[in-house]
């Protein structure tokens, strides 16, 4: 994919990983496509934001001009802190989880198979924490600490035990295998396990295994969809389909309501690229609607992962567009954008983390990046 790059990026890092830093070839089929014409819209001037965020860069000055209040309402940007880059190297960065236990951060490459891991006490990371990951995607904790992952290549979702044996959580609905789930959250109250199911690790190898049925269908095993393992007795509920394209999922603040990002627009025409919103009932969700749109100034990106703070706020990964638009973008409560921080690269996913939960790490293509903000996960992971 050409795309307009207006930060002149200049890495500068010494300490490279050892895997292959050369251009790999995304092939998202449509999604690419499309945001191709997206970049080539954006119309920027080319020295726009020029940054160096390599280790050895002149140190930036503050505030960082990467960090936009559109709205009063957004108060957790901090007039004396930077964004950072921690790490560079991945082909495809995804899914980052914090172990508040032990002060780490997880985070996959998916066409690497593997998943690495950041220590706080020293920044230190460590590659191939877990290899071969089934081409995981999406990852969180629950609340006894173990991990949990979205395997693209195994379509299952899993968890990693105490005795170092792996658990299969769920693997089929209604009697199929699922398309390829993505992200994954966990309810504190009943231990219950929320994912989603795009289907995106079945449609290519680079992500995962191409199964034959894509040639024919962009859900080649199921339809797309929202699924709830029960906590206590492991049974796998569908509770939503609405989104042509579930992606990322968070839940609010006080865990009355669901978010979910749509991404549908990647491979469906009368898709839009929004974020829903569900009240939760128990066990299901209600009253699906538009929460946000990720239109800004005429251009029209995804939102891939989500996470809410502890007032509320939405923050979400971002890409597709190009410098201006790629980044992180932070909905209000009501839905309306109030703040975002500007990255070089397009953003996937992100997650609250840090010793106080108020360090927010971005995983963005190539690298992983974080920032100190003033405001708190709403959850530990």
């Amino acid at each position: 994919m050409q795309r307009i790059q207006q930060h002149q990026f200049i890495d500068l890092a010494k300490k490279r990983s050892p895997a292959s830093t050369e251009p790999a070839t995304f092939d998202r089929r449509k999604f690419l496509t499309l945001a191709t014409g997206l970049a080539a819209a954006t119309g920027m001037s080319q020295t726009a934001f020029a940054r160096n965020f390599g280790p050895d860069a002149p140190p930036e000055r503050y505030p960082d001009p990467d960090i936009l209040v559109l709205d009063k309402r957004f108060k957790a940007k901090l007039g004396n802190t930077p964004i950072q880059r921690l790490y560079t190297g991945t082909l495809w960065a995804e899914g980052p989880a914090w172990n508040g236990a032990s002060r780490y951060l997880l985070w996959s490459d998916i066409p690497n198979d593997e998943i690495l891991r950041w220590n706080e006490e020293d920044s230190h990371v460590g590659r191939r924490f877990r290899y071969p990951s089934g081409n995981t995607n999406g990852n969180t904790f629950d609340y006894q600490g173990r991990q949990i992952s979205c395997q693209h290549g195994t379509r299952k979702v899993v968890r990693y035990e105490y005795t170092g044996k792996t658990t299969v959580l769920a693997d089929k609905f209604d009697g199929k295998e699922f398309n390829a789930p993505n992200d994954v959250v966990v309810h504190p109250n009943d231990g219950s396990i929320w994912f989603t199911d795009p289907g995106y690790g079945s449609l290519m190898e680079y992500e995962g295994n191409r199964l034959p049925q894509s040639a024919s269908s962009v859900s080649p095993l199921q339809k797309e969809a929202v699924y709830r393992i029960d906590g206590q007795n492991g049974t796998v509920t569908k509770v939503a389909d609405q989104p042509f394209k579930p992606n990322g999922l968070c839940f609010s603040h006080d865990y009355r309501r669901m978010f979910v990002a749509d991404t549908g627009v990647s491979h469906y025409p009368d898709a839009k690229s929004i974020i829903w919103v569900y009240d939760i009932d128990g066990a299901t969700l209600k009253n699906p609607k538009t929460f946000a749109s990720m239109e800004l100034n005429g251009k029209t990106g995804f939102a891939d992962g989500i996470r809410c703070d502890e007032e509320g706020n939405v923050w979400a990964g971002m890409g597709w567009v190009g410098d201006g638009y790629d980044g992180v973008h932070v909905f209000s409560p009501d839905g309306v954008r109030i703040g975002q921080i500007r990255l070089p690269e397009i953003c996937s996913n992100v997650c609250f983390g840090g010793s106080k939960r108020n360090r927010l790490f971005m995983t963005a293509s190539q690298s992983l990046y974080a920032i100190y903000v003033e405001t708190r996960g709403a959850h530990i992971s």
